[in-house]
């Protein structure tokens, strides 16, 4: 209905004018309802989801936009996982009423009902994909007809644990893929134009990374850690965890000197041994930690290490056969190029490159990283 102004000159009753301006208001207040987008969350058991990501209500696309569900709020980490410089939209969904409980070292308890997604997208110009750093993470200026949309991951806190499940992109919505799938692109890295198989991991495949410690095998958050989290909330100044805090969906928070933080990877302002492990951290450290699948490797790289020893410093393979690439120790002080770490951050070649899925692309801007910590580190191997 539209609601009209009366003209200058023409007669009209106190009544009347009350009665049209009662009637606007109802218009208004319906109007408001009916052009409301936002989608409800639902979160169904594991014997009811859906096929579609939509159905979840957690985001939606909506032609060249995304449009995040009531109650989904987007986060960012200090220093994220490499995925083939995928772009990241990370967003979290808390049942009404509840919250989420601080760990100083561990990852955050999330309620039943919980839901994480990660949606992986790509700036995209005639029919290329393009390698950029990074975006600013606001989902409403994410405008679809200048990205590529190529699938999203879903951690579901159900009673018995969390429940991984990938979503594939196929136009206006993804699509349940249990098993996986292969989607070819094309991107231009540091000016090459190359061939990118890009893989979307399998529900099994997801506990690769997420069952990060291989006593129990259940899965776990790797980037809803404190050290991750704590850094400005997106688009603001406001610290991100403080925010949370305040609006109730944080519980537990101590002082802020008391809550760790990994550096930002590719800060110019931070050291370079924190950046370096920070990278390793993110990376690494989800399967190269003391009860991860790789702690039989006596390669640790997770942010709690402090022994040279155990990041590899002067430390022969165990059990590493060509994955060496025929160097004599993880990591040679000063000398990167006979750094086993280093070569297997490089490679490309699937039966050595580490780490060992979400990756076919080398990070050459991390590789970087690595190598100019390794070359700094003083003494040598004898």
């Amino acid at each position: 209905m539209a609601c009209r102004g009366t003209q200058p000159g023409t007669p009209t009753s106190r009544p009347a004018s009350a009665a049209l301006a009662t009637v606007c208001v109802l218009a208004a207040v319906l109007c408001v309802g009916a052009c409301d987008t936002t989608p409800e969350v639902h979160v169904p058991g594991p014997e009811a989801y859906p096929q579609r990501l939509s159905d979840w209500g957690v985001l939606r696309r909506d032609g060249d936009a995304l449009i995040l569900g009531r109650g989904v709020e987007p986060y960012e980490v200090n220093t994220p996982l490499f995925s083939d410089y995928a772009l990241k939209l990370r967003t979290y969904y808390l049942p009404p009423g509840t919250a989420m409980t601080y760990r100083e070292r561990g990852s955050f308890d999330f309620p039943v009902g919980s839901v994480i997604s990660k949606t992986f997208f790509y700036p995209s110009r005639d029919g290329v994909a393009r390698a950029v750093a990074d975006w600013d993470g606001d989902a409403h200026r994410l405008d679809l007809d200048e990205y590529h949309l190529v699938e999203t991951r879903l951690l579901v806190r159900q009673p018995q644990g969390w429940d991984a499940l990938p979503y594939v992109w196929d136009g206006g919505d993804a699509y349940l893929r249990i098993t996986g799938a292969l989607r070819p692109l094309r991107i231009a890295v540091s000016g090459d134009v190359v061939d990118l198989p890009y893989v979307v991991p399998s529900r099994s495949e997801c506990a690769g990374c997420h069952a990060t410690d291989h006593s129990d095998g259940a899965l776990q958050l790797i980037g809803l850690k404190a050290r991750h989290l704590n850094r400005t909330y997106p688009g603001t100044s406001v610290n991100q965890l403080a925010r949370w805090a305040e609006a109730g969906h944080l519980t537990g928070l101590g002082a802020a000197e008391a809550v760790p933080v990994n550096a930002v990877w590719d800060d110019p302002q931070a050291p370079l041994a924190e950046r370096a492990r920070a990278y390793l951290d993110s990376n690494c450290g989800h399967c190269h930690n003391a009860a991860g699948a790789a702690d039989t490797s006596g390669l640790l790289l997770d942010a709690h290490v402090s022994s040279f020893r155990q990041l590899g410093v002067c430390k022969p393979p165990i059990a590493a056969g060509r994955g060496t690439g025929g160097r004599p120790f993880s990591v040679v002080p000063g000398e990167p190029d006979q750094s086993i770490l280093v070569y297997r951050l490089e490679t490309t070649d699937p039966a050595t490159r580490m780490p060992e899925t979400g990756r076919a692309l080398r990070h050459r801007e991390g590789v970087d990283l690595i190598r100019e910590w390794v070359a700094s580190l003083p003494g040598e191997c004898v």
